[in-house]
């Protein structure tokens, strides 16, 4: 083969890359605020981060900080919004690098996210009641030394997420194929199959809107830095980091609440982690890493209990 049509064939295949990637850009278009309430915007080291609020402003503080994956977005948190805002004045953040959020081509770590959290609890919030799911709870923990928070609601909390792969966070990086390999992992049968496997217990409850919304919060401009490093291992907290030691440590209280047939992050941990740092630990029937998504009612109900103004 000819080294001119060698080259020519790359050209071609990068070319058509380059136009599915920016077509698919297009189709995406401009992503709408999924929540019922008030946007506000916090300015965050040059960042423009967008948080929604609903709920009596003199009513106590929550803020809801989404998990972390490819289409991560507070949109996470639209099946409890509205009945959590009866009680509470609700803050939800899109987290720097997702949804609204501007999202620069930084490489994101742990630390950035344990400290946006911490400054914008204290700038945002008067001492809320700080709700956290997956891998952002291991960022609450990091946060709560610092941040002035009444109490800590930790869904499904891990601070490992497997080992390390730099080279993919760089790959991933990378314009054109970064890009193209991005869009595979967020297309939405990718989306629907995460929510599947480790989201929810019954498929039959994923929200098609939810894929959508997250969907079209995937093919943002710069969408794909902060999953870069997710994907990669480096959103991880040091491995001198130990969520049973740091829950320990705190003078917070927390509740802990876990999906029982959750296997990605195992209701074994859950139990290892409230027995170590002596927590409460809620269990909700069948659901895994959602169960505020696929069981709004039962957690609202659930919260409750540990919250008694949500009760009043």
């Amino acid at each position: 083969m000819k080294l001119r049509t060698v080259v020519a064939g790359a050209l071609g295949t990068a070319g058509a890359a380059v136009l599915g990637n920016r077509l698919l850009a297009r189709r995406a278009g401009d992503l709408e605020n999924p929540l019922p309430g008030v946007e506000r915007t916090y300015r965050w080291r040059g960042m423009d981060i967008s948080y929604t609020v609903a709920g009596d402003p003199d009513a106590p503080d929550m803020l809801l900080c989404h998990g972390i994956h490819a289409a991560a977005s507070s949109n996470e948190f639209d099946p409890i919004f509205e009945r959590l805002a009866e009680d509470y004045h609700v803050i939800a953040v899109d987290l720097p690098g997702f949804g609204r959020s501007d999202r620069p081509p930084l490489v994101y770590s742990s630390r950035l996210y344990g400290e946006f959290i911490r400054d914008f609890a204290n700038d945002v919030a008067d001492s809320p009641i700080l709700v956290a799911s997956s891998l952002t709870g291991a960022f609450a923990a990091e946060a709560a030394e610092e941040a002035d928070l009444e109490r800590l609601v930790l869904i499904c909390p891990t601070a490992e997420t497997g080992d390390e792969r730099p080279r993919l966070r760089t790959l991933l990086r990378t314009p054109v194929i970064g890009t193209t390999l991005f869009n595979f992992l967020s297309s939405k049968p990718s989306i629907r199959y995460f929510y599947d496997r480790d989201g929810y217990y019954d498929s039959a409850n994923i929200d098609e809107e939810q894929v959508a919304y997250g969907w079209e919060s995937a093919h943002q401009p710069g969408a794909r830095y902060a999953p870069a490093s997710f994907a990669s291992g480096t959103l991880d907290p040091d491995s001198e980091f130990d969520l049973q030691t740091e829950l320990a440590a705190l003078e917070t209280p927390t509740t802990l609440i876990w999906g029982r047939d959750a296997e990605l992050v195992p209701l074994r941990d859950g139990r290892d982690l409230a027995e170590a740092a002596d927590l409460d630990l809620v269990v909700i029937d069948y659901s895994t890493l959602l169960p505020h998504a696929e069981h709004p009612e039962k957690f609202v109900e659930y919260l409750a209990a540990e919250l008694p103004h949500l009760g009043e």
